[in-house]
């Protein structure tokens, strides 16, 4: 955890909050909607560390018990959610932790903070239960959702918080911040900042993940031999593919950037603006041997197994309806 100042991008919202603080105009209820590993939780943490500052800093100052506290993850009037069931924030959840606890006055500090990650899993009697207490809080209460999907909140629930939508950081921001915090070497912060598409988290990710190189090589070797593929080894391929089940958002944006790089290469021919420069020749080849509409098929297809996948459709079957419609396009 640290301040405001060391979060790289999300210039707008660090400045409305830091705003609130100065001008003392909190609200009892935020949601932080942007995509995995954008920086919700750290623009949260800094939010709760600032509000609870001893010394009034907007941007924490660091120093103080609280501070130091926040900093350490022990801070007892900045609570984080948990859940048990992995994929539902149930009731009993949010009147555990939230509703029954929220009445006590804070422990020290003039906040008591109640921080949601993944605050979509929340069903709806969660939802319901915990509009009751947003839409009467006692004055000290600040709540704060994390979400990479607003769109299942409960409309209710959407007008009585304030929403903070993350955009994108420039891609010319995360490729300076890799070389100098990171020290990779130039080309790799290019595929990573390209790769990362503005989500700081993922290009930090990609730019220290060991596993990333492999996952990288073992999605371009199918890319490049899906065609010659014979049924009997499409099924030992989807094998291999869920050795990857937990990565498998970044396999499936590897697949992206591939046929990106491949429409973009036939309708330029541009090398410079692709992001796997260094596969050129295969890239020609696939772009010669491919349509416009077999690629924009396929690259609709991604985003459809993406969707499934997350929607927990059965993985040998996602898999097999993708390679399947790769191999026709």
């Amino acid at each position: 955890m640290a301040g405001f100042s060391n979060i790289i991008g999300h210039e707008q919202i660090k400045e409305h909050l830091q705003n609130a603080i100065s001008m003392d105009k909190i609200s009892h209820a935020y949601i932080f909607h942007g995509p995995d590993r954008a920086g919700k939780m750290a623009l949260a943490n800094s939010f709760a560390m600032a509000l609870q500052c001893e010394q009034r800093s907007t941007d924490g100052c660091m120093e103080c018990h609280s501070c130091r506290q926040a900093l350490s993850g022990n801070h007892p009037d900045i609570i984080y959610l948990h859940h048990e069931k992995p994929n539902t924030i149930s009731v009993d959840d949010i009147r555990k932790q939230v509703n029954n606890d929220i009445y006590i006055k804070p422990y020290a500090s003039p906040y008591k903070i109640y921080i949601i990650s993944e605050a979509e899993k929340m069903n709806q009697q969660a939802q319901n239960a915990l509009l009751k207490t947003i839409e009467d809080p006692p004055a000290y209460a600040v709540i704060i959702l994390l979400t990479n999907n607003a769109d299942l909140f409960l409309p209710t629930m959407l007008s009585r918080c304030i929403t903070l939508n993350l955009k994108t950081v420039p891609d010319s921001v995360i490729h300076n911040f890799l070389m100098e915090k990171y020290q990779v070497p130039d080309y790799k912060a290019d595929f990573c900042t390209a790769f990362a598409q503005g989500n700081v988290g993922k290009a930090i990710q990609l730019a220290s993940s060991e596993d990333f190189n492999e996952i990288k090589t073992s999605a371009l070797q199918l890319l490049k031999k899906i065609k010659e593929l014979e049924l009997h080894e499409m099924t030992e391929t989807i094998k291999k593919i869920s050795d990857y089940k937990l990565e498998i958002n970044d396999y499936f944006d590897i697949m992206f950037i591939w046929y990106r790089d491949v429409l973009l290469y036939k309708a330029t021919s541009d090398i410079n603006s692709l992001i796997f420069k260094d596969e050129i020749s295969d890239l020609k080849k696939q772009a010669s041997k491919s349509s416009y509409e077999g690629i924009e098929t396929i690259i609709k297809s991604l985003d459809k197994a993406k969707r499934r996948l997350n929607a927990n459709v059965n993985f040998n079957l996602v898999m097999e309806l993708l390679l399947q419609t790769i191999k026709e396009n």
